[in-house]
């Protein structure tokens, strides 16, 4: 683990205490003690876009900090050279599974620190695109079923949109409960958009996160109201963001590897692992998931997706359960 943190002593003053934390292969995170204070140092590294991730992190982190009480760490200080940005540390001891309802609430106050006029500040979140629901017709194709395109083809532009901060990967491990809040973490995937693609991970099984989170229908319907009560003017609805989960491929495979190509389609030919989830249980679950809506609009995609389901786990009947440590049911 690195030792020298590549930040001036000028900066905060020299660094003590000073140890490396295990971090993704895109970062490197330490945690240090600058004159008796506590605090995180992290380094964004890896890949061609290092310097977008670097400022889409800095950019979110100080739209964040206009939420009141606070839900994400203050910067202590910032190095756009190097990408480094020093983080106020949290009295987290051990990370564990949030309360839902303090996760969705925490969620809602989240897209509420931005507005309209913060129109360009961050990127648009991603939505499914044409070439996305090309693959997913293309697979359910192959299994012998046709798509309801009247559905499917005006999701895309329902769910663009949206001025809300999303912080991009809110999962279990970057949303930490301290104080009786959620507090975020690693905003480098952070967007402007519709903030019902976040409260749909709650769903759809955390669709960006290593493990598959499985939250019970009463934890869930608590979560959601919460959410509701806190964003009473948000527009659309979580059924069609799962839907568009679902239709995604690059929601398969880690943020590392996804490198353009059909995911969707390469479920036909093999199966992989993202932590101990394989990458066909994940889409059955997707699948059930949206085979359970009742919204009228999305009824012919239910019925698609319920017997998608069937023709999958048929073929495929490995994917029908996760293995044991895979799906965390979170109470």
């Amino acid at each position: 683990m690195w030792r020298r943190i590549p930040i001036d002593d000028q900066v905060l003053g020299k660094p003590r205490k000073v140890r490396g934390i295990a971090s993704s292969p895109r970062s490197r995170v330490w945690s240090a003690e600058f004159d008796g204070t506590p605090a995180v140092v992290k380094q964004t590294v890896g890949g061609p876009d290092a310097g977008q991730r670097y400022e889409r992190e800095l950019t979110a982190l100080r739209l964040a900090a206009r939420a009141e009480p606070q839900l994400a760490p203050t910067v202590l200080a910032a190095d756009p050279d190097r990408r480094v940005v020093v983080l106020q540390r949290l009295p987290v001891r051990h990370r564990t599974m949030p309360d839902w309802v303090v996760y969705a609430e925490g969620l809602a106050r989240l897209h509420q620190v931005t507005t309209a006029a913060d129109a360009g500040a961050l990127p648009a979140a991603d939505v499914p695109t044409d070439a996305d629901l090309a693959a997913f017709r293309a697979l359910c194709a192959d299994f012998g079923l046709t798509t309801p395109d009247d559905e499917l083809d005006p999701l895309p532009r329902r769910l663009a949109g949206g001025h809300q901060l999303v912080h991009g990967d809110p999962c279990v491990g970057n949303a930490l409960p301290v104080d009786g809040r959620t507090w975020f973490l690693d905003f480098e995937h952070a967007a402007l958009g519709n903030g019902l693609t976040e409260l749909a991970y709650l769903r759809i099984g955390f669709p960006t996160c290593w493990n598959l989170n499985v939250v019970p229908a009463d934890r869930l319907a608590a979560a959601e109201a919460a959410y509701r009560a806190l964003r009473p003017d948000v527009t659309g609805t979580v059924a069609e963001h799962c839907v568009g989960w679902l239709l995604r491929g690059d929601a398969l495979v880690e943020r590392a590897h996804r490198d353009g190509r059909d995911h969707l389609g390469r479920l036909l030919r093999e199966d992989w692992k993202w932590g101990f989830v394989g990458a066909r249980a994940r889409f059955a679950h997707r699948l059930g998931v949206v085979g359970s809506l009742t919204e009228a609009e999305l009824a012919g995609t239910a019925r698609l997706a319920r017997t998608l389901r069937d023709r999958v786990l048929a073929r495929w009947p490995e994917a029908a359960r996760p293995p044991r440590k895979a799906a965390q049911t979170s109470v």
